[in-house]
């Protein structure tokens, strides 16, 4: 299995004479691809891996027709993009509901393998187009590096993310979603279950019976009516926690840095700071996640500062908590009790002094482990993951911009056109010319504090940076990508008036300090500028430089600076027409009448270069240029 022999292979000839692949820089053989020495030929079958890597030739659309061709000479391929009809490989290495994984299993090879060791996860992971994990697996740098490439998307089946690597998974361009929704209610629930069976003694009192006891004068509870709950973060499980808190008669009051006063106050929680909150309530619930300024948030110092005898509630993240601190919290009395579902270490040691506290309620993690948030859990991160498979955006995504499903909607004609505009912008910069400051405007009727346009940004950088550059760039890594290359990329939200229906009005693209190769893109002040905006849900160009022009962003773009004069259009497009080039619009646009103009021209074919020769050659046009979409 040799990877000298790869490419004499039958298969190997196969795939040459079937694929019409792109020429590419970094392989001057345009119809050989690039293969990995993972290729197996021994049963004649083929494994043609799609590759970020600058080495590598990306795959085309395929036909119909080839793929039956493939089949009959069993040769497998597999590609992330289940668009092009190649099954995606995911990998699902802890338990998922059987609904998520039906729902995986009809668009790629679903390979479940549970308690994988770090070593075997990075053996494997260089074959997987996605991964999804509870919070058992941890995802780190070391996969990303051993992926080399190929993960396209991890899939956190819950919550929390601790467990991945944000950083790596955002140099790498692997997208992270995870499934922040469907377990929200089950692990209220259990905070409150957790809640009241600290709160009454049940799993104390439980084993003594069990153990042949009648101890009634020992477990004498507390009571909650009147109580103050303190909810350490508010997001979604903990406005649940505080809803339900509120029905049981508990005075809530409530600490997160970014929460909106409003949402409290609209189920009667006021918003506190965080030493405000520890000092004064009778019962803590946590609900923060764990990051570098959460992590052991909770230790002596802060059980210093809480009311003798507080009780604290934990379905959050173990992390949060100092374990050590909180069993000497408990030892001296200033806590009266903890009931945990989350550890540090998971699961945690038998001899764990906190574990074995006869003050201390745990479960083993437990928060999200209902019938109901299982199945609903493995639906929603199935469905996160398929949509990132098909290059969809994702509402749950973690690395990338967060915007909700409705702006999604909203905004997705608007995605398209800024990609195209920054492909535009590109092309129209000279050889040679260092592209370093980028300026985009949005021109929309809204108030710019709700117009949020990083989605849109990072839509631009991405057209700017892959048709230069052998960087793979997609929304995830597009501003880390911009940063590394030196590429300053500002905004600017100007208001109109105009109709409040639309979010955005028009954008407008700036590339300054920079040679053009068609000079009428330039604006008075010399910076290549270009403007779009979307019509009737497709996107259209409507400003070169100073002259206006209304040209729909599809297939490929022919500019000409002409003079102003009678049967330029018919000339062109003879030109055109004799090449067999196939012409889908025309538009001009001009500064004044029989002066200078722009003329905009659509084709569906790229013009060979003898076509394009006899454009130049023209009497009256001055310049063009061709541009790809």
């Amino acid at each position: 299995m040799a990877s000298s022999s790869v490419a004499s292979s039958p298969a190997a000839k196969f795939v040459k004479t079937h694929f019409d692949l792109p020429s590419n820089n970094d392989n001057p053989h345009p119809k050989i691809l690039s293969f990995s020495s993972s290729v197996s030929i021994s049963s004649q079958n083929f494994h043609i891996r799609r590759s970020n890597s600058p080495a590598a030739v990306l795959l085309p659309v395929i036909k119909a027709s080839t793929f039956t061709a493939l089949e009959s000479a069993d040769i497998s391929v597999s590609n992330t993009n289940p668009k092009l009809g190649l099954k995606p490989t995911i990998l699902v290495s802890e338990k998922l509901g059987e609904a998520g994984l039906e729902l995986l299993r009809r668009v790629g090879n679903v390979d479940c393998s549970y308690n994988l060791s770090p070593e075997e996860l990075c053996a494997k992971i260089s074959l997987c187009d996605a991964l999804i994990v509870r919070s058992g697996t941890k995802v780190t740098r070391q996969v990303f590096e051993a992926s080399k490439g190929r993960l396209k998307v991890v899939g956190r089946a819950g919550v929390g993310i601790d467990n991945v690597d944000l950083q790596a998974a955002t140099e790498f361009g692997c997208l992270v979603v995870n499934a922040p929704t469907a377990n929200t209610i089950a692990a209220a629930e259990h905070g409150i279950a957790l809640l009241a069976a600290m709160a009454r003694n049940v799993a104390q009192a439980d084993a003594s019976m069990k153990a042949g006891k009648w101890q009634r004068n020992k477990y004498v509870g507390v009571s909650l009516v009147g109580k103050t709950l303190a909810v350490m973060g508010f997001g979604k499980v903990g406005s649940e926690v505080a809803r339900r808190a509120k029905g049981l008669g508990m005075n809530v009051i409530a600490h997160d840095p970014y929460a909106p006063a409003d949402r409290a106050r609209a189920i009667g929680v006021e918003l506190v700071s965080f030493d405000q909150a520890i000092s004064t309530a009778d019962f803590i619930s946590l609900h923060m996640p764990l990051t570098p300024a959460t992590s052991k948030i909770f230790n002596d110092e802060t059980f210093g500062k809480m009311k003798k005898g507080a009780r604290i509630v934990n379905v959050a993240r173990g992390g949060v908590i100092d374990e050590d601190a909180l069993v000497r919290a408990l030892d001296n009395g200033t806590v009266a009790q903890a009931a945990l579902d989350v550890f540090a270490e998971e699961p945690p040691p038998k001899d764990s002094k906190l574990v074995q506290h006869e003050n201390v309620i745990v479960t083993p993690h437990l928060g999200a482990s209902t019938k109901e948030a299982q199945e609903g859990v493995a639906v929603e991160i199935a469905e996160a993951v398929v949509g990132a498979l098909n290059g969809e955006l994702a509402a749950t995504a973690v690395n990338a911009p967060m915007v909700p499903a409705e702006v999604l909607s909203e905004l997705a004609p608007y995605v398209v056109l800024a990609e195209k505009l920054g492909r535009l912008a590109v092309q129209l910069v000279a050889g040679g010319s260092g592209i370093q400051s980028v300026k985009v405007v949005y021109r929309s009727a809204r108030d710019p504090d709700n117009l949020d346009t990083r989605l849109l940004r990072a839509m631009i950088t991405k057209g700017i940076i892959e048709p230069i550059s052998s960087s793979f760039v997609n929304l995830v890594n597009a501003d880390f990508t911009a940063k590394q290359k030196g590429l300053r990329i500002s905004e600017e939200r100007v208001v109109i008036d105009s109709s409040l229906e639309y979010p955005i009005d028009s954008i407008q693209v700036q590339i300054s300090n920079v040679q053009s190769k068609f000079a009428s893109a330039l604006s008075e002040g010399g910076n290549i500028s270009i403007d779009g905006k979307v019509k009737y849900g497709i996107p259209h160009l409507t400003r070169v430089g100073s002259f206006s022009t209304d040209v729909s962003l599809e297939g490929n773009l022919i500019l000409c600076r002409q003079v102003d004069q009678p049967g330029m259009i018919g000339q062109v497009g003879n030109i055109l027409g004799e090449s067999n080039v196939n012409v889908s619009f025309m538009s001009v646009g001009r500064t004044a009448k029989r002066t200078k103009a722009i003329m905009a021209i659509g084709v569906d074919e790229e013009p060979d270069k003898e076509t394009l020769k006899k454009i130049g050659e023209v009497a009256a046009i001055e310049e063009f240029v061709f541009l790809e979409l």
